[in-house]
């Protein structure tokens, strides 16, 4: 305990000596951004303090005085793009704003591909009072646009709930590799399905060209044609709000 105060002198003064030198101070943003860039080249697993350190050219006490640690770093990767994410809560059709924020959430993870297992992983990871704001944003405005169509706030969070599991999975599966020889033509040979046994993968054998022709965008409107027209069904509204 006793080289704390030390650190945060060390680090005061590094900043400082940036000053002097000319150079711009080094911010938490500034540090988030640069890991972003990192996980985004090379993935989660190639980040470590070190190297963030030496990608904003800082001392590495630089870099602690404004995340404390790595898992501070991911969290904060994971804040900056949900930072990105924007829900308008006072749409009047509930159901076409949930499905931008769906388009919107996987355009981002298909920005952010190596970044995607941080965002289902890292809130999840952290109590509901003690995320970022950013990540909660989505949560708070989503509720809003529900219970502005007439759903009690229980039920509000219960779409919430279900539309970000779907998302969640669906874009974790997307970005999944599932062909095994790009250049075959043969659809059974293209996913090395031909490695299954016939009589125990029939089906699977079977769906060989739907498989191999997966399209996400296609796969998620889909998906949110079964959701959100089951949840509106399914879930009462109150105030005389207006099915869409």
């Amino acid at each position: 305990m006793a080289d704390k105060p030390t650190s945060r002198r060390r680090s005061a003064s590094t900043d400082t000596a940036d000053a002097s030198r000319g150079e711009r101070p080094i911010t938490r943003a500034a540090v988030l951004e640069t890991a972003l860039r990192i996980v985004d080249q090379d993935g989660v697993d190639a980040l470590s303090m070190r190297r963030l350190a030496e990608a904003v050219r800082r001392d590495p006490m630089v870099i602690y005085r404004h995340v404390p640690n790595k898992a501070a770093v991911l969290d904060g990767v994971a804040e900056l793009v949900f930072d990105q994410l924007r829900v308008d809560a006072t749409d009047i059709d509930w159901m076409s704003q949930l499905r931008t924020v769906a388009r919107d959430f996987r355009k981002l993870a298909l920005d952010h591909p190596r970044v995607v297992t941080l965002l289902v992983t890292r809130p999840l990871a952290t109590p509901l009072g003690l995320r970022p704001q950013a990540v909660l944003r989505p949560l708070e405005d989503i509720l809003a646009l529900l219970m502005r169509a007439g759903f009690a706030g229980p039920d509000a969070l219960h779409i919430y709930r279900a539309l970000f599991g779907f998302l969640y999975g669906h874009v974790l599966n997307e970005l999944q590799e599932i062909v095994e020889n790009p250049e075959e033509t043969d659809d059974l040979l293209r996913l090395g399905l031909y490695r299954l046994p016939i009589g125990e993968f029939p089906l699977l054998r079977a769906l060989a060209p739907a498989l191999a022709t997966y399209d996400g965008a296609a796969e998620l409107e889909r998906g949110l044609d079964i959701l959100l027209t089951g949840l509106a069904a399914n879930l009462p509204r109150h105030n005389g709000a207006d099915e869409h």
